[in-house]
């Protein structure tokens, strides 16, 4: 969307992001962007105050699990933002009438039976347990699925990379047959929920699959039995109309890659057996640092070559079934050639060509132990840990966005500063507060120095007029020459937030902009002189205003006074950003009481 669908004027567009953590940066990026050409933006996320709310006109809560997950999006997350998608889209129906109350009321009903059909596909988790084996040890795999299945075997494939550490595709099932099938022998298709026309299509699709001798495993469902001539392995899922099977489908493709990894991981217990094994052993005979003579003594042992040949047996057998297929080929290269060093079957003088690069002698045993580590590495699968997740932030929009514009940023540009020289919080106060400036009358640049390494002002921290324009060419200061930073253009200078008021002395309306250097202190003040833009509307103003117009209307409310957004009308701009709330809200309480009657009971 950032890339093509960004038209200048978005103002006929509603966005929809979808979002668990609310944090993604270019989701955020784009919704951004697409908010500042006008577009309206309705979020779907679970993570409340996110960092994408504050650029939302409205939030659609899931508020699923815990609201602190920032990583990839978990399984009930997905599943509950299928869930809020629905509802919205049934809520639109409503308001545009596209739908009759009947049909809706139907399609609730449908949401409100999936945590049952759910149950029911759980309750044979073991039934998907046993059908990882047919496929889990093929090396490539792929997710396939037609019309809103395709969303399922995406979210499949993301979550199968996650929990078993492949790499792996997801495709249209009709489009797969046109690639070279042989590359992914491991095909899990997602049928289950589609029209009866698609399905038999399908089957088709997977007698292919079966042709190229790729294996198949296919969510479809129950009672559907076109699919078990040619599949390996059929999955029966609890039928649900379209799209609410996508739920289901990703859910069997949830429950099956999640025993795949503890398939994959219970791999790894042949090598930490055989890795105990072999420690124990050594420790039992007192050379766990082996000499020379160590090595030949361990060879020679019978109890240890029964240990090695033993593993040495289940290995190979384990390979020759299709097994391990998670390892390594320089592992698997490097196991077979010191198993055979450690049993005798191949002599040590050789051991330094296949393992060269070392600088002591080299012996079979320690580099046994390490290549032992390195497969256990390979296999092992901590399924509930959060690793390879984090997605703060992500590759995404990269294009070059156009500075923005308007008279406050084209001043900072006539000046040779630019949004660089901004903390992103105060680009968007700029950006809200502009079009509450009708004009600028002048400027005044100082340069601040004297700060310490952190970038706050003390005692030895001055400021200095470096440059003026237009009605500041009038004025004095005190800054004319270097001087003490102190007042509010301190206080500027310490938060490092943008200020839009009056000045102390003469109460004229200026904006104030803390400018960055390249290490990130604050290196300049940029005073403007400005006229404010009286001709904005009620709206308008409150837009502006930002969190003040929150203050002034829970200001009012204290005062047991009922709130209108018409008496921002009535308040000029230089007033609402000038006085302060109590006397806004002081103005607006006289206003609606002008004659208040005096209360004697407490006199």
């Amino acid at each position: 969307m950032s890339g093509f669908g960004l038209r200048d004027d978005l103002s006929d567009t509603l966005v929809i992001p979808i979002t668990q953590s609310g944090t993604t940066t270019d989701t955020n990026r784009a919704v951004s962007m697409a908010r500042a050409r006008g577009a309206q933006i309705l979020s779907i996320v679970n993570r409340r105050q996110s960092d994408i709310t504050a650029s939302s006109h409205g939030v659609f809560y899931t508020s699923d699990g815990r609201d602190i997950e920032m990583s990839v999006a978990s399984t009930k997350a997905f599943y509950a933002q299928l869930v809020a998608g629905q509802l919205l889209a049934l809520y639109f129906a409503k308001l545009l009438g596209t739908m009759s109350d009947e049909a809706i009321v139907r399609r609730i009903r449908h949401l409100e039976n999936i945590p049952q059909a759910m149950q029911r596909l759980f309750d044979r988790r073991d039934e998907i347990a046993a059908c990882v084996t047919q496929g889990a040890g093929k090396r490539y795999w792929a997710v396939v699925g037609s019309g809103p299945n395709k969303a399922a075997a995406d979210e499949i494939r993301i979550k199968l990379s996650e929990m078993c550490y492949k790499t792996i595709s997801s495709d249209i099932v009709e489009n797969k047959k046109h690639i070279d099938l042989s590359a992914e022998p491991l095909i899990l298709v997602c049928a289950a929920g589609n029209p009866d026309v698609v399905l038999d299509d399908i089957a088709k699709d997977i007698a292919i699959f079966r042709a190229h001798k790729a294996a198949t495993v296919v969510f479809a469902d129950e009672g559907d039995l076109r699919f078990h001539p040619a599949a390996d392995a059929v999955i029966a899922v609890p039928k649900t109309p379209a799209p609410l099977s996508v739920i289901l489908n990703t859910m069997a493709g949830h429950l099956w890659g999640y025993y795949a990894a503890c398939a994959i991981d219970g791999e790894a217990q042949l090598f930490r057996a055989f890795r105990g094994r072999l420690a124990l052993g050594r420790l039992q005979k007192k050379k766990t640092k082996l000499s020379v003579l160590d090595v030949f003594d361990l060879m020679a042992d019978p109890s240890f070559r029964r240990i090695i040949n033993d593993f040495c047996s289940r290995f190979q057998s384990r390979l020759q079934g299709g097994a391990l297929s998670a390892l390594g080929g320089k592992t698997i290269a490097d196991l077979t050639l010191l198993l055979k060093y450690a049993s005798g079957k191949l002599p040590l003088q050789d051991i330094r060509q296949d393992f060269p690069g070392h600088e002591d002698l080299v012996q079979p045993f320690d580099l046994l132990d390490e290549t032992l580590g390195a497969a256990i590495d390979e296999l092992t699968r901590p399924i509930d840990a959060i690793r390879h997740q984090a997605k703060t932030v992500t590759v995404g929009t990269s294009r070059k966005e156009k500075e923005p514009q308007g008279v406050v940023f084209d001043l900072l540009g006539a000046l040779n500063f630019s949004v660089k020289n901004l903390t992103w919080r105060n680009i968007r106060t700029i950006h809200r507060l502009q079009p509450s400036v009708g004009a600028v009358e002048g400027y005044t640049l100082y340069r601040v120095r004297g700060l310490d390494e952190k970038g706050n002002p003390g005692p030895a921290s001055t400021i200095a007029v470096c440059a003026k324009g237009g009605a500041a060419l009038r004025m004095s200061s005190r800054a004319e020459q270097p001087t003490t930073l102190m007042g509010v253009k301190k206080t500027i200078v310490s938060t490092g937030h943008a200020y839009l008021g009056r000045g102390k002395i003469d109460s004229a309306s200026i904006m104030v902009i803390p400018l960055q250097e390249t290490d990130g202190r604050i290196g300049n003040l940029l005073l403007i002189h400005i006229a404010f833009n009286e001709r904005l509307s009620g709206p308008e103003k409150i837009e502006v205003l930002g969190h003040r117009y929150d203050d002034i209307r829970n200001l009012i409310n204290e005062y047991n006074l009922a709130w209108n957004d018409r008496y921002m009308e009535a308040l000029p701009l230089e007033c609402l950003f000038g006085e302060s709330v109590e006397e806004i809200a002081r103005r607006i309480q006289a206003r609606c009481n002008p004659s208040p009657v005096k209360n004697t009971a407490f006199t």
